[in-house]
């Protein structure tokens, strides 16, 4: 378990991280979020020992990391975004020499080095060199560094990052594992990573936490507005007849084509209500065919926006979102 209570560091007159507390239960995993210098890496950092702080206190499993450093290092696996391999050694050699800086006895030695070779999925490369071993395998010898000595805090920041798609499959698989008896703490930009994942979000901005929860409690808490986007064959005032007088339906947008078809946008004014069904009900009372009914409301992705927007830094989401704007369809990246 973490704890963090009013953590703050500061460079000269730049504060990194300001009165940031939160607490990391173990058997989950957390994803840390947040847009490039909103203080990620320098928490990270502080959490492992690494970094000073200016004020404020951690704790690991209750040993404070500034007080008692030695006892609270020994408890947290820490991969940075860049894996710290010697290219030039095997992945045993590499193994064995950070089990014992990391004080693993000599009697544990070997079989805590098979250990972490079978959980990470490394131990038929194990008399390879690091420096032929493709990327996926790298972040994965990189993963078992972090687990020598058996931590009960793992902290990965982007472990996924350059990896092809059935790598980063892997990985997240591992991860997932990983969080079923120990803490995780899973630093990314790739929202639908953390949405794949992780067990709780922790979102920092400016260095600050300025949300946490689960991924669908952010979307629920954050959801705003809901809509309903409906295809009908049917012309626009047909389509408003048979809509205006359900419950909860607020402003419907049209937008009818040439082939008697029509597009709309229904804003819903009652969350709680099962419109589904009410709008299902409403155009079929009326014998309109339903093309299309898909309900949006806010993704994770929304809610990073809404709460970084002023920080010009975008989520990876790996595809396109579709947003109308009075009535037309608008296409942005997120």
């Amino acid at each position: 378990m973490i704890q963090v209570s009013h953590l703050t560091k500061r460079y000269g007159d730049r504060t990194a991280v300001e009165d940031l507390t939160f607490t990391a239960e173990s058997g989950l995993v957390y994803g840390f979020l947040g847009p490039n210098g909103a203080g990620k890496t320098t928490t990270m950092n502080i959490l492992t020992g690494c970094l000073a702080a200016t004020a404020g206190q951690v704790t690991i499993d209750g040993f404070d990391i500034f007080d008692q450093p030695a006892q609270a290092k020994a408890r947290v696996g820490y991969l940075p975004e860049q894996p710290p391999l010697y290219t030039g050694m095997t992945v045993r050699e590499y193994l064995s020499f950070v089990a014992r800086a990391k004080g693993v006895k000599v009697a544990a030695l070997d079989q805590d080095l098979e250990r972490v070779m079978t959980v990470t999925g490394v131990t038929d490369v194990a008399e390879r060199l690091i420096r032929n071993l493709s990327k996926g395998y790298r972040q994965r010898v990189g993963i078992a560094q972090a687990l020598l000595g058996d931590p009960s805090v793992i902290i990965l920041d982007e472990p996924t990052v350059g990896l092809d798609p059935l790598q980063i499959v892997e990985i997240r698989e591992l991860i997932r594992s990983l969080g079923k008896d120990r803490t995780v703490i899973l630093s990314s930009h790739i929202l639908s990573e953390v949405q794949a994942v992780c067990d709780r979000v922790l979102m920092i901005h400016r260095g600050r936490l300025v949300a946490s929860g689960t991924p669908a409690e952010l979307e629920s808490q954050f959801a705003g507005k809901i809509t309903y986007r409906v295809t009908v064959k049917a012309g626009p005032l047909e389509v408003r007849e048979a809509l205006e007088t359900v419950p909860g339906v607020g402003e419907i947008l049209t937008r009818p084509d040439d082939a008697g078809r029509c597009a709309l946008e229904v804003s819903v004014t009652d969350p709680a209500g099962d419109m589904d069904e009410k709008l299902s009900f409403a155009l079929s009372d009326k014998r309109i065919p339903v093309l299309r009914l898909e309900r949006e409301q806010a993704s994770l992705e929304d809610v990073f926006l809404a709460l970084t927007k002023d920080a010009g830094e975008q989520p990876e989401s790996g595809k396109k979102k579709r947003r109308w704007r009075g009535g037309r369809r608008h296409e942005s990246d997120l």
